[in-house]
């Protein structure tokens, strides 16, 4: 039986793929146990620097495996990978669609790169659940409050030109080319110092509803990146007209 969950490196970057094409990337226990040690491998590894999430053949995710609701076991570990959390950015990349569980991981992603005429959805309510795993939580940080409260409470799902227009998706790209610009975007992210790109995404997440004093507070805490020996390093690289080499220290 191939593996629920395909991992590979492009250089600084992670390719965590979902591997159950044949039955829409549905999310079953071996599925979740292979996204946490994808995650533990991200986070491990000073040579990886961000990660693409994306599905394979032409779905992202149709949420939880039916049996796997029914019978209860997933749940615990399911919250465990929704709740993990990662120092280095994840990119999402979708096609067909990501609906319940599986737009619940898209929302656990930093960027989300989509495929034009996807579907992004939470329809639980209309099989009599809610989503339960973190998405009527952080739908409204991505969304408009009246979107998302539209999307929880009728089950109809929007687009990926919809979310582009929201702000929830970054870039919109022809059917098929999704995993593609996630790549080209991670790989951008990737040439950056990793010391700068982990203190970015943490005052951008962090700084979410925040007045101006707290957020100015925070951003003394933690001002490793402007001191690092990477970020004194770069001036010469660039007056050299040649790339930083970072050292991630």
């Amino acid at each position: 039986m191939p593996d629920a969950v395909l991992t590979e490196v492009h250089h600084r970057l992670l390719v965590i793929t979902l591997n159950r094409p044949e039955a829409g990337n549905a999310i079953n226990a071996e599925m979740v146990e292979g996204l946490l040690e994808a995650m533990d491998r991200l986070e491990r590894d000073d040579r990886l620097a961000v990660a693409v999430l994306t599905g394979a053949g032409h779905r992202f995710s149709s949420g939880v495996e039916p049996r796997c609701l029914r019978s209860g076991t997933m749940s615990t570990c399911f919250t465990e990978f929704v709740e993990y959390e990662s120092t280095k950015p994840l990119v999402a990349a979708v096609e067909g669609f990501a609906v319940a569980a599986g737009l619940e991981i898209v929302l656990r992603c930093d960027l989300v790169v989509a495929a034009r005429g996807a579907k992004l959805g939470v329809p639980e309510v209309t099989t009599g659940l809610f989503a339960g795993a973190g998405g009527l939580s952080r739908l409204p940080h991505r969304l408009p409050y009246g979107v998302a409260m539209e999307m929880a409470l009728t089950g109809e799902p929007i687009t990926a030109e919809q979310a582009h227009q929201y702000g929830f998706v970054s870039r919109v790209t022809d059917p098929g080319g999704a995993l593609g610009a996630a790549i080209e975007l991670a790989g951008r992210i990737a040439s950056n110092d990793s010391i700068a790109v982990t203190a970015s995404k943490r005052r951008v997440a962090d700084s979410q509803g925040l007045t101006a004093a707290e957020f100015w507070e925070l951003q003394r805490i933690n001002v490793a990146a402007s001191v690092s020996r990477n970020a004194k390093g770069r001036p010469n690289a660039s007056g050299e007209e040649r790339p930083p080499a970072w050292t991630g220290r």
